[in-house]
């Protein structure tokens, strides 16, 4: 992989205003793609928005546009443009030549992102998997599409040997990372039906990237996952054991942020993530309650995961940073929200609340029981700690060599209690 240059680059960030897009929204996405500016180590020196009803086939903002744009950059010095918009391969070619400077688009540098962030094998052969499907037909039969791949933003990650790479050698890569994504995905199906098999609910938290996921995961479980105030900070799925008040256990996984237009070859890369959500028991959608785009993002995670195929799991709306917004706006998200949580996972205000409603969620499809054990077989001993992790007890009383537990249990869980001995071992069930 290419060293990251330590020179900052100076960008220059493009948007358009069609008839389909109001000047607000694209005002509103031109600051975002400010921030993904900066989190990839661009300083952002110039920005244009061009108005014109649909983008030009062959130069996106127009030819007129193209000529006051490039004097622009080059009297504010600029190395790198970034456009908010996919850009076709032969976009590409005309504003690079016209504009003399390295032109990337939204889609590249959200991979170029994900290249710096992606820390386990896995997270680096998902990305990879993406940026080599986007270059792909970018190759179209000229060497200058590669020349520009030489450093700096919107070129690192499959490595310098793409400077010499034909559509073959990507090919046989692609095949090549697909089959190990594929062996990855088996293992954590595996996994899955492992703690399924102990019966723990998982609860996978869900959000708009920076919407405070690993600072409320950091929270419920004890642990120090990487966050910060920056874009895409966790890319790899962190699984992780939570014990309620009640001694049951719970497991919680932190995804990939998600953003709006998030590339399809990125959704299509971190599917193996992705599943985690969708086999989730309950989905926490953390909401940065203190953002004024806080509508557009919560829209943005819905179409995700129905692109994942989790749009059926049961969600709780987890509002976090309610530190940061006043009385008023609080009570009118309660009011229209009466489900929701309000939390802030830095302070730790309303956890106790939030931990109590998944809970009350996770444990939505149980019975009451009554079960009798025998103390004196191992079997059984092992069974009664076992519903402690999974159940809610009631109450337990142990005479003459008998255990008998009231407890809410799963569903799922009392099957197996009632399955796994057969004949007169069986533990006693009514």
């Amino acid at each position: 992989m290419p060293s990251h240059s330590s020179v900052t680059e100076r960008a220059a960030l493009v948007g358009l205003v069609t008839s389909a897009l109001r000047r607000v929204d694209a005002d509103q996405s031109l600051d975002e793609l400010a921030g993904l500016a900066q989190a990839a180590g661009a300083s952002v020196a110039l920005r244009m928005l061009q108005e014109r009803p649909k983008p030009d086939p062959a130069t996106f903002i127009g030819a007129g546009k193209v000529a006051s744009l490039a004097a622009a950059c080059a009297e504010a010095d600029i190395d790198l443009v970034i456009f908010d918009n996919e850009l076709t391969p032969a976009q590409l070619g005309q504003l690079e030549k016209k504009l003399e400077r390295k032109v990337i688009d939204r889609t590249q540098l959200i991979l170029d992102i994900f290249s710096r962030r992606a820390r386990t094998r896995e997270g680096k052969w998902q990305v990879e998997l993406a940026q080599l499907k986007y270059l792909l037909p970018r190759l179209a039969g000229s060497g200058t599409a590669l020349s520009r791949l030489g450093g700096g933003i919107g070129t690192r990650g499959p490595g310098e040997t793409k400077l010499e790479t034909d559509r073959r050698r990507i090919r046989v890569r692609i095949q090549s990372i697909q089959r190990e994504i594929d062996q990855v995905r088996a293992r954590r199906s595996q996994l899955r039906e492992r703690r399924q098999k102990r019966s723990v609910p998982t609860v996978a938290l869900v959000g708009y990237t920076n919407a405070g996921k690993t600072t409320l995961f950091n929270r419920m479980t004890n642990e120090d996952a990487v966050a910060s105030d920056a874009l895409f900070v966790t890319l790899d799925p962190l699984v992780r054991q939570v014990r309620l008040r009640d001694q049951r256990e719970l497991l919680v996984s932190d995804t990939v942020g998600f953003i709006d237009r998030l590339p399809h070859a990125l959704v299509a890369a971190f599917r193996a993530t992705l599943e985690e959500v969708a086999e989730a028991d309950l989905a926490l959608h953390v909401i940065d309650a203190a953002s004024p785009d806080r509508e557009r993002h919560m829209a943005a995670v819905r179409r995700v995961l129905d692109e994942v195929g989790a749009a059926e799991v049961p969600l709780i709306d987890v509002y976090n940073k309610i530190d940061a917004i006043g009385p008023d706006e609080r009570r009118r998200l309660q009011g229209a929200d009466p489900a929701a949580a309000l939390v802030s996972a830095r302070t730790g205000e309303g956890l106790e609340d939030l931990l109590q409603m998944i809970a009350a969620r996770v444990a939505l499809d149980t019975r009451r029981i009554t079960i009798t054990f025998d103390s004196s077989k191992a079997f059984d001993r092992e069974q009664v700690s076992r519903l402690y992790r999974v159940a809610r007890v009631i109450s337990h009383v142990a005479t003459n060599g008998r255990i008998v537990i009231e407890a809410d249990v799963p569903r799922r869980f009392i099957e197996r209690l009632t399955s796994i001995e057969r004949g007169g071992d069986q533990a006693d069930v009514h």
